[in-house]
C-alpha cells in the first residue's frame, strides 16, 4: 500500500508535539473510537491503546466491539482481519499504510492458486484443507474460506490444525513454514516424512505428486525475517552467560531454535509464562524486541533480554509513528477519515468465513 508523505504540519512535530495532539484529538472523541495495539508496537504508541495484545487477541476485541472506528496500531493485514470482522458501518484505519508485512507479502493470491490447481493435477485436492496464518492478505484468507479451510494464529495453530485434519486427509498450510512445521511436530508429526515444501517458484512447488500424496502438511516457502534471526548459538551463549536462564521462542522460530528452548508460544503465551514467574528468574526470549525491552520494564525484579544481540526490529510495525497517529486521529476528530482500509466487498463474505471458522474453533 501507498502512504503519501505526512502533511508539513505533522512530518515536523516533536515527540512532545504529537503526544499533545494525540492526547487532544483522543479526547475530542472519546468513545467514538478504539485504539488497538499489537505487542510488537513501540512504546509511544503501546501508551495510547485501550486493548494490547496479538493478532489472535485485538481479532476477538474487533469482532465483539461496536465502536464507530477501530484505528489498528499493527500492520496492514491485521486491519484488513478488523474490517473483515466488524460490522458494515464500522470503520477501520491504519495509520500508515505502508505497514506491511514481509511474510504475508510471500503468498500471493496468484501463486496460491496456481499452487492449487497444481496438487489437483497431481493427486486431486479433495482431501487438502487449506489453513492460513493470519499474517496473510484478505485474498489469500477469502481463497481458504471458499475452500472450506480456516485461518489460524499462533496461538490456536494447534487447534487449528487438528480440526483441519478431521476434516481431510492433509493440510495446505500458507505463508509460514514454520508454525505449521513446529505445530506438526509437536502434534506428533514428522518433521521430515510428514511434511512437503511447496515452493512457488518451481513446478509443482518442487515436489513430485507421490511426495505431496504422502504428505500431512504442505508446508509453504514462507519465513517471518524477525524470527529466522534467532539460533541455538544464541540460546547457547544465553545458557553459559546466565545460570538458570529459561529460554521462550516464538513459534515462527526454525524447528532447531524451538527444540533448543525451554518454552515457545505465541506473544500472549510469552507475556503470561513471564507474567506468572518467579522474581529473580531469568528469561531469553526469542521474539520482537519492542515486546521484550517492555517485559525487562514491567518487571525489573527479573532478568529479561533478547536472544539477538543485534536487536532486530519488526521494520514495518515501526512505520507506526506518533506522528501517523496523530495525523489520523485529528482528522477524525475534525470529521475527516483518512487511510481507511476497506476489505473490497467480493472478498470480504469468504474471509469472514475463514476467521470466523478460527474463532469457532478455538
Amino acid at each position: 500500500m501507498f502512504q503519501p508523505p505526512l502533511p508539513p504540519d505533522y512530518s515536523g512535530l516533536s515527540p512532545a508535539e504529537a503526544a499533545d495532539a494525540i492526547a487532544g484529538a483522543r479526547k475530542a472523541l472519546g468513545d467514538s473510537v478504539v485504539i488497538l495495539g499489537h505487542h510488537y508496537q513501540r512504546d509511544e504508541i503501546i501508551r495510547w491503546a485501550d486493548h494490547i495484545g496479538d493478532s489472535f487477541k485485538l481479532s476477538r476485541v474487533a469482532a465483539s466491539g461496536s465502536w464507530p472506528t477501530v484505528v489498528f496500531c499493527g500492520v496492514h493485514f491485521m486491519a484488513e482481519s478488523a474490517d473483515i470482522l466488524t460490522s458494515d458501518d464500522q470503520t477501520v484505519i491504519l495509520p500508515n499504510l505502508s505497514a506491511g508485512c514481509s511474510m504475508a507479502d510471500m503468498a500471493g493470491i496468484g501463486q496460491v492458486e496456481r499452487a492449487w490447481s497444481e496438487i489437483d493435477a497431481n493427486g486431486g485436492t479433495a482431501d487438502v484443507v487449506p489453513v492460513t496464518y493470519v499474517n496473510s492478505t484478505a485474498a489469500i484468507k477469502a481463497f481458504v474460506g471458499r475452500h472450506g479451510g480456516a485461518c489460524c494464529t499462533s496461538s490456536n495453530a494447534r487447534q487449528v490444525l487438528e480440526w483441519a485434519l478431521t476434516q481431510g486427509r492433509r493440510v495446505l498450510f500458507f505463508p509460514d513454514q514454520h508454525l505449521a512445521r513446529n505445530t506438526g511436530v509437536a502434534m506428533g508429526l514428522d518433521a521430515h516424512q510428514d511434511t512437503a515444501m511447496w515452493d512457488p517458484a518451481l513446478a509443482v512447488g518442487g515436489n513430485t505428486a507421490e511426495r505431496l500424496a504422502a504428505s500431512t502438511l504442505i508446508l509453504w516457502k514462507g519465513h517471518c525475517s524477525v524470527h529466522m534471526r534467532f539460533t541455538v548459538e544464541q540460546i547457547e551463549q544465553a545458557r553459559a552467560a546466565h545460570s538458570g536462564v529459561q529460554v521462550i521462542v516464538h513459534p515462527e522460530c526454525t524447528l532447531d531454535v524451538v527444540q533448543a528452548a525451554d518454552l515457545n508460544g505465541s506473544t500472549e503465551a510469552i507475556v503470561a509464562a513471564i507474567t506468572a514467574s518467579e522474581p529473580g528468574s531469568v528469561w531469553g526470549v526469542g521474539t520482537e524486541i519492542n515486546l521484550v525491552h517492555r517485559l525487562a520494564e514491567r518487571f525489573p525484579d527479573r532478568t529479561i533480554f533478547c536472544l539477538d544481540p543485534v536487536v532486530c526490529p519488526c521494520s514495518t510495525m515501526y512505520r507506526i509513528h506518533p506522528r501517523y497517529l496523530a495525523w489520523v486521529l485529528e482528522n477524525l476528530a475534525e470529521g475527516r477519515v483518512v487511510n481507511r482500509v476497506a476489505v473490497p466487498p467480493d472478498v470480504k463474505p469468504h474471509a469472514r468465513a475463514a476467521l470466523e471458522r478460527m474463532l469457532e474453533i478455538a
